[in-house]
C-alpha cells in the first residue's frame, strides 16, 4: 500500500500542471461545500444566540389561562394555583438538566416609579435570592441583596444599567438614592449588570415588541417588599438555568409538570404552567435557513460531479500512457488485483490532496465572506473530515472504470504498444 502510494505521489508530480488542473473541479467543489456549511453553522448559532442570549441558557416557565399567559399585572393569584413554595422550587433545582431554579412575579410595565421629576417606564421583579444566579448577574456599584433584606421587608431596590439610564440623567452614583415606588420609598443599594451581555437583534416592529420590556431598564426588589409595593399574592414564574441550552426545553417541560400538580382549579378555568421554548422557535428558524443552503450545497455538489469525470479522463489518459509499464509487471507476474489497487490508490490520492486544498481554500473563503458581509461563520471540523473523506471516494469511484481498464490489459498486447 505505500509503495502504490509513493508511486502515486510521483505520478502526480511528474504532471503537476495536469494534476493540478484534474484536481481544480475537487477544489472548487469542496472549498464551496465547507464555507456554505460554514456559513449555515455560524448563522444557526447566530439564532440561537439571538433568541436565547449569549450562555445564559435561562428557561421561564409561566401560568397560563389556555393559549394566553395569565395577565400578572392587574390580576391576584386565581383560585386554585398555589403561591410557589420553597420546597417546589428545591425540587425544581434538583432537576438533572438545572443548575439553578428561582422564583419571581413581574409587572412588564411599572407605573408610579419616580425619581424626583423623572418617571420611570421599564418592568419591575419581585425576586428571591437566587434570581441574579440565574441570568448571570453581577453587583457592579453597592451590594445584592442579603437575607435580612428578605427577613426584614427592607424597602430595598437594585437597578440594572437601562434603568440607571432611564431615571438618572446626571453622572451622579445612583447607590443610596431613594425612589418613590407607588408611594413608598425604596432605597436604592446597588447596580447589576449580566457577565453575558445579551443585546437583542431590533430588526423589526416584532422584534421591538418582543424586547422592549427589557430594553426599558428593569428594578428588582425583593419578594418580601412586593407584597408592600402590590397589597396581594400574585402568581409566580420560575426561571431556570439549564446545564446546557440544548436541555432548555427538556428543563422547562418538566418543570412544568411539576408545578400543575399543585393546581387543584377547576377543568374549566384551564389555568396551566407552561415553559417559552426558545430552543424550539431556534430550531425552526434555523430549519428555514438550512433548507435554503441545503439547495446552494447541491449546486456546489456538481462541481465534485465534474471533478470526478476529470479525474475519469486523466486516469484512463494515464493507463494508455502506461500500457507497456502495465503489460512489462503482468509479465515478471503481477496479478490484475495489484494493477487494479494501484491505479486506484493513485485516484484516490489525487482526489484527496484536491480536497485538502479544498478545505483550506473553504476556510479562507469562508473567513473572507465573514469579513467582507459580517455573515456569521463556524467551520466545522466533522463537514471538513467528511469532504476530504468523500473526495477519496470520488477517487476511488471515478478511478474503478480506469483502473479495472489497465487490470484487464493483455500482459502481450500491452508490450506491443507504442
Amino acid at each position: 500500500m505505500f509503495e502504490n502510494i509513493s508511486l502515486a505521489f510521483q505520478g502526480i508530480w511528474s504532471h503537476k500542471l495536469r494534476s493540478c488542473l484534474t484536481m481544480l473541479g475537487i477544489i472548487i467543489g469542496i472549498a464551496s461545500i465547507i464555507s456554505i456549511v460554514s456559513t449555515i453553522k455560524g448563522t444557526n448559532e447566530q439564532i440561537k444566540e439571538n433568541l436565547i442570549g449569549s450562555g445564559n441558557n435561562a428557561v421561564n416557565v409561566q401560568l397560563y389561562q389556555g393559549d394566553d399567559a395569565y395577565d400578572l399585572s392587574w390580576s391576584s393569584l386565581p383560585e386554585g394555583v398555589p403561591v410557589i413554595s420553597e420546597e417546589t422550587r428545591q425540587e425544581l433545582e434538583d432537576l438533572d438538566e438545572v443548575e439553578v431554579a428561582s422564583l419571581y412575579t413581574s409587572r412588564s410595565y411599572a407605573e408610579y416609579v419616580y425619581y424626583q421629576n423623572t418617571s420611570y417606564s421599564g418592568s419591575m421583579y419581585g425576586i428571591d435570592s437566587h434570581y441574579f444566579d440565574v441570568y448571570g448577574y453581577y453587583v457592579q456599584w453597592g451590594r445584592d441583596f442579603t437575607e435580612e433584606d428578605f427577613a426584614s421587608f427592607r424597602k430595598v431596590a437594585i437597578l440594572d444599567r437601562d434603568a440607571v439610564s432611564s431615571l438618572y440623567w446626571s453622572e451622579e452614583n445612583p447607590v443610596g438614592t431613594t425612589l418613590e415606588i407607588y408611594g413608598e420609598p425604596f432605597t436604592v443599594i446597588g447596580i447589576v449588570d449580566q457577565s453575558s451581555s445579551f443585546e437583542p437583534v431590533i430588526d423589526s416592529l416584532g422584534d421591538y415588541y418582543t424586547y422592549m420590556n427589557t430594553t426599558g431598564g428593569q428594578i428588582f426588589l425583593t419578594s418580601a417588599a412586593w407584597s408592600i409595593v402590590y397589597n396581594l399574592d400574585e402568581p409566580q414564574s420560575a426561571v431556570l438555568r439549564a446545564v446546557d441550552t440544548d436541555s432548555m426545553t427538556g428543563a422547562g417541560n418538566k418543570a412544568a409538570e411539576i408545578l400543575n400538580a399543585g393546581i387543584t382549579a377547576s377543568s374549566d378555568e384551564n389555568y396551566s404552567y407552561k415553559s417559552e421554548d426558545l430552543l424550539e422557535q431556534a430550531k425552526q428558524l434555523q430549519d428555514l435557513s438550512s433548507s435554503t443552503n441545503q439547495q446552494l450545497i447541491w449546486i456546489a455538489s456538481i462541481s465534485l460531479l465534474v471533478g470526478g469525470i476529470g479525474v475519469m479522463n486523466i486516469m484512463l489518459v494515464s493507463v494508455t500512457e502506461r500500457t507497456r509499464e502495465i503489460g512489462l509487471k503482468k509479465a515478471i507476474g503481477a496479478k490484475k488485483r495489484q494493477i487494479r489497487v494501484q491505479f486506484l490508490t493513485e485516484a484516490a490520492v489525487l482526489t484527496s490532496l484536491g480536497g485538502i486544498l479544498g478545505v483550506v481554500v473553504g476556510v479562507i473563503m469562508a473567513t473572507a465572506i465573514s469579513r467582507l458581509t459580517s455573515t456569521p461563520t463556524a467551520i466545522s471540523v466533522p463537514a471538513s473530515l467528511a469532504a476530504v473523506v468523500f473526495s477519496m471516494a470520488i477517487g476511488i469511484l471515478f478511478g474503478l472504470f480506469p483502473a479495472m481498464k489497465a487490470a484487464n490489459l493483455n500482459p502481450i498486447d500491452a508490450l506491443r504498444h507504442e
